[in-house]
C-alpha cells in the first residue's frame, strides 16, 4: 500500500477533480503489476495496473492493493470494480473509501457481492493526506484554501504605496510555480491585481497554468492587465451586474447584502475547482483567516528588513512544518 500510495502522488496536478490513486496488484509476495490515475478523464489506476500485468493468469490468486475505493459507476471511464470482478482477483485491500455519494460504499459493497475479500483502512490516515484536497471538495462541499504569502524579516509583505518589489528568494518564487501546477486555480485580491499585474501562471516550472480567480468588486481594473490576456481561464468575481469583455473567460455577480466570500467559495464548487492558492493581497488573506477560510497557510519568511509598509497577516494554527529554501525559511501551518 505505502508503494500504491507512492505511485498516486504521481498523478498531483494531472487528475483534478479525480483523487490521486495508485494500484499495486501482489502475487505470492511479488508485485507482478502497478499503475496510477494519469490523467483526468483517462483509465483508471486499476486500468492501469491490470494492463501492466505480464500474464494474467495469475489474477484470481493475486490481491490487489489500491489507495481508494474501486468506482462503482460509469463516468468517463467504466467502473474498476467490474474490472477486478471481470479478472476473477482473489482479494482487494482498500486504503480508504470514497465518500464520493456516486460510490461511498456501492464499489466495496460489489466486489464482496462477487465473492471477492475486500479489506479496507490500510494507511487511511497517509490516503486522506495525500488526498486532502478531495476528501475537502466532497466532504465539506468547498475547495482546499491554500493561503500563501511571502514577508520581510520585520513583517512587511509590500511598501506603504504598493509598489512591488520582490521579497522571496528566487529558489522561493520557483517552488511558487511549481505549487501553481498542482492546484486548481490561483487567487489575488483587487490592489495585487491593480499595482502588481501579476501574470499568475506557471513560467519557472513546467505543467499546467491554473485558472485565475480575480476579486474585482466595482469593475475597475483596466484591460490591459495581464490577467485579462485571454492566456487562461479567468474567472472574475463582482457585485455589480457581469459584463462581456475578452480575455475573462466569466464573470460572477455576487449579492453585495450576503458576505462575499463564502459565495464565492461556493460558486467555485460549483465550478469544480478543487483547490486554490490565495497569494494576496493582505487584506484578502487576513479575511480568509478571520473567516476560517483556510487549509494551510504557507509564509516565506526573508531576511530582508523594510522597515515599514504593508503588515503581512500573522499566521493563525499550529505550525507543522517549518524549511529553508534559498535564503529564507518557509512554514506551513494547519489548523488547530
Amino acid at each position: 500500500m505505502s508503494r500504491a500510495l507512492e505511485l498516486a502522488k504521481l498523478g498531483r496536478g494531472h487528475v483534478s477533480p479525480n483523487p490521486m490513486v495508485g494500484c499495486v496488484i501482489v502475487h505470492n509476495q511479488r508485485i507482478i503489476g502497478e499503475g496510477w490515475h494519469r490523467q483526468y478523464g483517462g483509465p483508471h489506476a486499476e486500468v492501469n495496473a491490470v494492463r501492466s500485468v505480464a500474464d494474467e493468469s495469475l489474477l484470481p490468486e493475486s490481491t490487489v492493493y489500491v489507495t481508494l475505493e474501486p468506482c462503482s459507476h460509469f463516468g468517463k471511464t467504466p467502473p474498476c470494480a467490474d474490472l477486478l470482478i471481470a479478472k476473477g482477483v482473489k482479494k482487494v485491500i482498500v486504503c480508504n473509501d470514497d465518500p464520493n455519494p456516486l460510490v461511498a460504499g456501492k464499489g466495496l459493497a460489489k466486489l464482496r457481492a462477487a465473492g471477492i475479500e475486500v479489506e479496507t483502512g490500510l494507511l487511511a490516515e497517509r490516503g486522506r493526506e495525500l488526498n486532502r484536497r478531495f476528501f475537502t471538495f466532497i466532504e465539506q462541499q468547498r475547495p482546499y484554501l491554500i493561503l500563501k504569502w511571502a514577508e520581510t524579516a520585520d513583517g512587511f509583505m509590500a511598501p506603504a504605496d504598493f509598489r512591488p518589489i520582490p521579497i522571496s528568494s528566487p529558489l522561493s518564487r520557483q517552488l511558487v510555480h511549481k505549487w501553481r501546477t498542482e492546484e486548481d486555480a490561483i487567487m489575488v485580491g483587487t490592489n495585487t491585481a491593480r499595482y502588481d499585474n501579476p501574470q499568475l501562471n506557471v513560467r519557472l516550472w513546467t505543467g499546467r497554468n491554473p485558472v485565475r480567480i480575480v476579486i474585482d468588486k466595482p469593475l475597475q481594473l483596466p484591460s490591459a492587465l495581464h490577467l485579462f490576456d485571454g492566456s487562461q481561464p479567468t474567472l472574475v468575481y463582482t457585485v455589480l451586474p457581469a459584463k462581456e469583455t475578452v480575455g475573462v473567460t466569466k464573470y460572477t455577480q455576487l449579492d453585495p447584502q450576503a458576505p462575499f466570500l463564502p459565495q464565492l467559495i461556493a460558486d467555485l464548487h460549483q465550478q469544480k475547482i478543487q483547490s486554490v492558492i490565495v497569494e494576496g493581497g493582505a487584506a484578502l488573506l487576513e479575511s480568509f483567516l478571520k473567516m476560517g477560510l483556510w487549509d494551510e497557510v504557507r509564509v516565506f519568511k526573508s531576511l530582508k528588513v523594510m522597515g515599514e509598509g504593508l503588515a503581512a497577516p500573522v499566521a493563525r494554527g499550529r505550525l507543522v512544518a517549518t524549511e529553508r529554501i534559498g535564503d529564507d525559511s518557509l512554514m506551513t501551518y494547519r489548523p488547530s
